[in-house]
């Protein structure tokens, strides 16, 4: 996990490419190193070392003159090294190795070969390519100079006073001079008529399970995010049996305004039932309401619920750094592959439903993906999201959406991934929280967070303000008190309209409330359990 950042054309001072780098230094608070190509091209690397801390500083060399720099995880890297790269020389014991060598061994076509979450740029003397996972787990964004020199950097912030072309690299995809963009994941399920597969819940388990067992690969202490809500929840509940296993105990974070918020009370009854080591961790309104500056220079957004939640797990990450926990697993993206927001309940159709999912799955980089990197990685905390596993995707996002929505279970939102780790004999976790209520989590910190913040923000601007916002911000103007005071301090450091259009507003569907906390919903029904299994 690192901050990388590469420019492909000659003419760059290297002190200014050092200093462009450290914007992001954030990121890879361990070391940091840059190299210049025999071409004048550059490569830079912020690294938080989690794999071969001693040798796998970056940029790393291939067998050739080809150089690399990476940011992820690839979890196959060993059976990649002992199977199709078998007859290559590695440097380094780094996982990110595995990327150079493929690269010499196949050209361009070898992403769908990487389990892993990715961002990464490989120079080959004139060649060049750029690369993002399928998802975009990883951020990665690219631009040109006014000289034509190409950028290519993990946080905007690094190279928006660079470039006069800005804008965020697609995911799934890969780019060389020669191509431009190539689409190198086409799963089957983003055509939602292949959406036909049978109701499998042994495949649900055995398939999430495997995606945590393969997030776990690590050789520094890790932990998990718990917010008490179903997702987060069942990933400490399967990190826990894996690690038990091995004799190692699992460490489990929760936050909240204090000890009786609704996400701290299940997350400690989680924490208990599971047997973790479990730290809470709290904040308040007025400490979330002074970091609102400087969170917006970290998230690189002005999307309303993506700043309403990552106040809360910005200082839930500084707390478990402080811990030197450098690893944890969260539960993104359970949501939108289930359909887990409490507004899927007023889908019109079954084809509608999971239209919505995959489409919600698709954009997951602009939004949850986007919060979770950026508001961890602000502390050198790298996070990682089973439920967006390839292998684990491809199973779940065929079923027949039917199965899926919750009118077919009395409005039981997600029933099939809850009936799935629903073992009576040996319970993964206990009933109230297996069961419980969707809850955003910038709702579950305590409902006094967002409710104060909006009020806060409706002090900070005046009538006359918002009635020019559409003057001041003519791209995506803020309709909102609280969305104009969010893309003014974004507008501060990011006045660019590339900039503005990177972002993507998460907006609920069906339902009047266009407000994106989940308290929103007429089906809210607040931190309880929810009906009944």
């Amino acid at each position: 996990m690192c901050g990388i950042v590469a420019i492909i054309g000659k003419g760059k001072d290297l002190q200014l490419v050092k200093d462009l780098s450290k914007r992001m230094s954030h990121r890879g608070p361990d070391e940091s190193d840059l190299y210049l190509t025999a071409k004048g091209n550059i490569l830079s690397s912020e690294r938080l070392s989690i794999i071969d801390l001693t040798s796998g500083r970056q940029p790393i060399q291939g067998t050739s003159d080809a150089w690399m720099v990476h940011n992820g995880e690839i979890y196959n890297h060993q059976e990649l090294r002992d199977g199709l790269l078998a007859a290559h020389s590695f440097r380094t014991k780094s996982d990110s190795e595995v990327i150079v060598h493929l690269y010499e061994e196949f050209g361009y076509d070898f992403c769908n070969k990487l389990d892993g979450d990715f961002a990464f740029v490989i120079i080959n003397g004139d060649d060049f390519m750029a690369a993002r996972d399928p998802l975009g787990v990883k951020p990665l964004y690219y631009g040109l100079d006014e000289r034509g020199r190409m950028y290519f950097a993990s946080e905007m912030k690094t190279i928006t006073d660079q470039c006069v072309t800005l804008s965020t690299f697609p995911p799934g995809h890969y780019y060389t001079v020669n191509s431009g963009f190539v689409k190198y994941y086409r799963p089957e399920y983003e055509d939602y008529l292949h959406a036909n597969q049978e109701l499998d819940l042994e495949a649900i388990n055995s398939t999430l399970t495997a995606a945590v067992s393969k997030r776990l690969m690590a050789d520094v202490p890790l932990g998990v995010m718990l917010s008490g809500g179903l997702d987060s929840s069942l990933i400490a509940a399967i990190t826990a049996r894996i690690l038990k296993e091995k004799g190692l105990k699992l460490y489990t974070f929760s936050i909240g305004l204090d000890k009786n918020a609704p996400d701290v009370i299940a997350a400690r009854k989680a924490a208990d039932f599971i047997g973790t080591e479990h730290h809470e961790v709290f904040f308040t309104v007025e400490q979330g309401i002074e970091l609102l500056d400087k969170l917006i220079w970290h998230l690189e957004t002005y999307d309303i619920i993506s700043v309403r939640a990552s106040v809360p797990m910005y200082f839930l990450s500084k707390a478990i750094r402080d811990l030197g926990i450098k690893v944890v697993l969260s539960g993104e993206g359970a949501d939108e592959v289930f359909g887990g927001y409490l507004y899927f309940r007023n889908a019109p159709s079954a084809e509608d439903f999971q239209k919505e999912t995959i489409e919600r799955v698709q954009k997951l980089f602009t939004a949850d993906l986007l919060r979770a990197d950026k508001s961890t990685m602000s502390q050198g905390l790298e996070t990682r999201v089973p439920f967006l596993d390839t292998a684990f995707l491809d199973v779940v996002m065929r079923i027949n959406p039917e199965e899926k929505q919750p009118k077919t279970y009395d409005n039981k939102e997600k029933y099939i991934v809850r009936k799935a780790f629903d073992d009576v004999d040996n319970p993964y976790l206990p009933d109230e929280i297996l069961w419980r209520q969707k809850e955003q989590f910038s709702d579950g910190v305590g409902y006094e967070w967002i409710d104060q913040l909006k009020s806060y923000c409706a002090s900070q601007v005046t009538d006359e303000q918002l009635a020019g916002a559409t003057v001041e911000f003519p791209y995506n103007p803020p309709t909102t008190k609280e969305a104009y005071l969010y893309r003014t301090l974004f507008h501060k450091y990011y006045p660019q309209t590339n900039a503005a259009q990177t972002v993507r507003k998460w907006i609920p569907r069906w339902q009047e409330n266009e407000d994106p906390s989940g308290r929103a919903n007429a089906a809210h029904i607040g931190s309880g359990a929810g009906n009944a299994k």
